[in-house]
């Protein structure tokens, strides 16, 4: 019989129950997702796990003022007492600061893991983590991405009558667009017509100025976290579908550092379109057709990789037609999906006041190139390889031609799994996820919060505690592989291996605490109760 895994005890976190692989997985139900079914679950809140993590990410924030991806001319920094964080000595510290953060979050996470893995938070207690942790990151400057800054920017040439599918940011120089990265000045807008309107909105009501810029961003992030609020809501459900427990998949999910990190600090707005395509998804398994092809809509509208789950949901409500022929369900399931996710489409243009100039702007990322996306890393390789032998001056042949080889294996994945899923039911969004997580390692460009697309897919299943334990070391390691600046740091190998280490270690903490056995004292996990013995 193998080992149970143990779980550190203190006098504020409660006692544990069993754990391992023999432990069956509970089904929570949409009903029961606030309450638990089964009273021995209803333990206290894990007060120390949810301060610690709380420490973690206001020291993130703290640190971030320095090290994060910080204004050029800083209206609350410039002139003040704390100016002296921004440069040298003072922005060293900064970064040690937001580091030590960062290593109090992750312990913070894995910790809470075990206590969702035991059964002991249900899904009302996980959301409470949740909203502590990302309150601090709502007020911190941008961390680990200026993409924020572009958003803004993009607003603000709609605003200003320009079309930011035609132009980039440097089109109108302001505050905005000072602080925009030196690679997305000239680069038009790729995202959908509704997020346009959104940051249109939003510089409308903070202005382009510096101080302006500050609560920008942060009103940026809270337009962004109404995607955080739609995950919390949706994931239960997910779970009651697909026979997940919604406490492992809030953990995983909604309480990762990876995506409270870098998608409410970063201020991605894969977060609104994640948010949006999980409640569609969560609909259109409740036979609610119309309601959720059309959030889908709304999703794309934010960003166009949403679009990779309209196929599968096709396949799922052709498999709620209870009659007729294949052919005959299909059309009746296909039609109406695409008309819905057309004229929902159509209509966010229209209100935006844009064209379909961001459909051509999609291929503007292909300028970032990093080994993080498969096909470029291997150009890259063999440019490298072939560099040692004879003298290559340029590396982008290489990397078109792989990029092209992904492209095509990519287009057979998507076009194998869609056929595949023809039953639909539970397994079209098992397969919907293994597109999504295939079209952002084969993509030309892949950043780290992209693998967010597959697992809010994902996180519904039942998991096992391999696949727990290597989507933990994952995530980890996305997390540190870019600089709280926005800077990448694949290519810093001392580095990478740093991080490398520490993401091994934090995935076998969620199995063991203690894995290098540093502790002075006995931790012991199962209590004698739990064994059958009684007290």
């Amino acid at each position: 019989m193998p080992a149970t895994p143990s779980i550190p005890r203190s006098s504020a976190d409660p006692a544990p129950v069993p754990l391992g692989p023999t432990r069956p997985t509970p089904v929570v139900t949409a009903t029961a997702a606030a309450t638990p079914a089964d009273p021995a679950r209803e333990w206290p809140f894990p007060i120390r796990t949810a301060l610690l993590g709380l420490a973690g990410m206001v020291l993130i924030a703290a640190g971030g003022m320095g090290a994060g991806a910080t204004l050029i001319h800083d209206p609350v920094l410039a002139n003040g007492a704390f100016n002296w964080i921004r440069y040298g000595h003072g922005q060293l510290l900064a970064t040690w600061i937001l580091y030590v953060g960062l290593a109090l979050s992750i312990w913070a996470w894995i910790r809470l893991g075990r206590h969702a893995r035991a059964g002991r938070v249900n899904h009302a207690y996980m959301i409470r983590v949740i909203v502590m942790w990302i309150a601090p990151l709502l007020i911190a400057p941008p961390l680990f991405s200026k993409d924020v800054y572009s958003y803004l920017a993009q607003g603000d040439l709609a605003l200003h009558g320009l079309d930011p599918y035609g132009v980039g940011p440097s089109a109108l120089p302001s505050a905005l667009s000072d602080n925009v990265s030196i690679v997305w000045q000239n680069t038009p807008s790729p995202y959908g017509p509704l997020f346009v309107l959104l940051a249109k909105g939003i510089v409308a009501i903070t202005g382009d100025g510096l101080v302006s810029l500050i609560s920008g961003v942060i009103l940026m992030r809270l337009v962004l976290a109404v995607g955080f609020a739609l995950l919390w809501w949706a994931l239960p459900r997910l779970c009651a579908k697909l026979g997940g427990d919604s406490s492992v998949a809030l953990w995983l999910v909604g309480a990762n550092p990876l995506l409270v990190v870098h998608l409410i600090g970063g201020a991605h707005n894969d977060m609104l379109m994640i948010g949006l395509m999980a409640v569609g998804v969560v609909f259109v398994l409740d036979r609610k057709h119309v309601a959720g092809i059309a959030l889908l809509a709304l999703a794309f509208s934010v960003k166009a990789t949403a679009v990779l789950a309209l196929p599968f949901l096709v396949w799922i409500w052709m498999g709620h037609i209870p009659y007729g022929t294949r052919s005959y369900r299909f059309v009746k399931a296909a039609g109406p999906a695409v008309g819905i996710f057309g004229g929902v489409f159509v209509l966010c243009t229209l209100l935006a006041g844009v064209d379909l100039g961001w459909i051509s702007a999609l291929s503007g990322s292909s300028i970032v190139i990093n080994w993080l996306s498969l096909p470029s890393g291997l150009g890259q390789a063999a440019y490298t390889v072939l560099n040692w032998f004879v003298g290559f001056g340029d590396l982008q042949p290489f990397v078109t031609v792989t990029r092209t080889l992904g492209s095509l294996l990519l287009v057979y994945i998507l076009a194998k799994q869609w056929w595949l899923a023809r039953d639909g039911g539970n397994d079209a969004i098992r397969r919907a996820a293994i597109c999504m997580a295939a079209f952002a390692l084969l993509a030309p460009t892949t950043l780290p919060w992209y693998f967010s697309w597959a697992l809010v897919l994902a996180v519904g299943f039942a998991w096992s505690t391999a696949g727990l334990t290597m989507a933990a070391c994952g995530s980890v390691w996305l997390l540190l592989i870019t600089y709280p600046s926005g800077a990448t740091a694949l290519y810093d190998w001392g580095y990478m291996f740093v991080i490398f280490g520490v993401s091994v270690l934090a995935a076998l903490s969620l199995l063991k605490p203690d894995p290098l056995n540093l502790s002075l004292r006995t931790i012991k996990d199962v209590p004698e109760r739990a064994l059958g013995h009684h007290s």
